[in-house]
């Protein structure tokens, strides 16, 4: 199993306007596609106006295929128009198990 961590700096204020618009318009399409979510974050010390999304995917072929499969869905383009202009920075990460099980 590998975890997406995927990071989003919003402007200053726009946390909760972004996570008003990913529950109505991104969650669904995320969800049905990407499958396995984690966690959805905002941050309350450090880097504020953050959010975090961790994914949970069987392997870096899954979420390839997954991550192309919702780059083409027309309901996540909706978000993403919606939430494009919210946006400072985004950044993601691939994190393995430190540890075998």
């Amino acid at each position: 199993m590998i975890v997406e961590e995927r990071e989003y700096l919003v402007r200053p204020g726009a946390a909760a306007e972004y996570a008003r618009i990913w529950a109505d318009l991104g969650r669904k399409p995320q969800t049905r596609i990407l499958g396995n979510l984690l966690g959805f974050y905002t941050t309350e010390v450090g880097d504020l106006n953050t959010l975090v999304y961790l994914w949970a995917y069987e392997s870096h072929e899954d979420r390839a295929k997954r991550r192309a499969e919702l780059a083409a869905d027309p309901d996540f383009a909706r978000f993403r128009h919606q939430v494009r202009e919210l946006l400072v920075r985004q950044s993601n990460r691939i994190l393995t198990p430190a540890v075998p099980d």
